[in-house]
């Protein structure tokens, strides 16, 4: 019985993969705008000289995170580490730490700290992971991924943003992050299969080439819902025998996955 459920899984992860394979190539056509470097020669993670904004982030991870449950040592030391504001320019500085997303143009939004905290605890990276994340905003998220585990690839649908997160990230100093301009519903397989997969806005679905490029014993956290209603944000888990399971961890709303699909 066990052998069978095995097959079934193994089955389902091959006819997931052949949808990859099936969608046109112009559809997966992606820019390379930032690459990061091999593991072996990314240096450290970069130093900041942000003094005068250190007890803002305290207080923020203090308040709006650690209050609110999350535990994760190396979540909470990347919040309290990353100047937030450098990644909310629409706004002043200190609005940036405050409790709710910020406007960052083209009708999209930096995730309030909480929810950035929170996907990012709930995907229990390693320090060698490889991580994709759909929906580079301003870069925030993917820079928070990057202060956790060994490779980070982001891809953004909006040329503007995904430009200017990637001279953002390098300028900042981070060399392990790739930013690409293309429609993330398809991933990027190029890089796959990936260790954990983060998604940054609403989709109707959990996309199949996503699921796909998911690796055994990975995990994806995805809002899912219609854009201006309230969405379930999920948890996606793909077991070693290629099952997989769908958990509902909390009820949220994020900006409209964007794309051809």
């Amino acid at each position: 019985m066990v052998q069978a459920s095995s097959q079934a899984g193994w089955i389902r992860a091959a006819l997931l993969a052949a949808l990859v394979a099936c969608v046109p190539a112009a559809a997966q056509e992606v820019t390379v705008l930032l690459q990061a470097s091999p593991p072996e020669q990314a240096p450290p993670r970069p130093a900041f000289d942000d003094d005068e904004f250190v007890e803002l982030r305290t207080a923020m991870v203090r308040d709006q995170i650690e209050g609110r449950g999350v535990a994760d040592e190396a979540v909470l030391a990347a919040m309290r580490r990353l100047p937030r504001h450098r990644f909310a320019p629409m706004v002043s500085a200190r609005s940036a730490y405050g409790d709710k997303p910020q406007p960052i143009g083209h009708g999209q939004t930096i995730s309030q700290p909480y929810t950035v905290a929170y996907m990012t605890e709930v995907l229990e990276l390693g320090a060698d992971d490889r991580v994709l994340e759909v929906g580079t905003g301003s870069g925030y998220q993917a820079a928070i991924l990057a202060e956790i585990v060994g490779e980070v690839v982001t891809i953004e649908i909006i040329r503007e943003l995904a430009d200017s997160a990637a001279e953002r990230l390098q300028r900042m100093g981070y060399r392990n992050i790739t930013v690409l301009h293309g429609d993330g519903y398809h991933g990027y397989a190029a890089r796959a299969p990936f260790d954990a997969i983060v998604v940054t806005a609403a989709a109707s679905h959990t996309p199949p080439p996503l699921v796909a490029q998911l690796r055994p014993g990975g995990r994806m956290v995805i809002p899912v819902g219609r854009a201006g209603w309230i969405q379930n944000l999920l948890l996606v888990e793909k077991h070693a025998d290629g099952e997989v399971s769908t958990r509902n961890l909390a009820s949220v709303r994020f900006v409209p996955l964007t794309g051809g699909h």
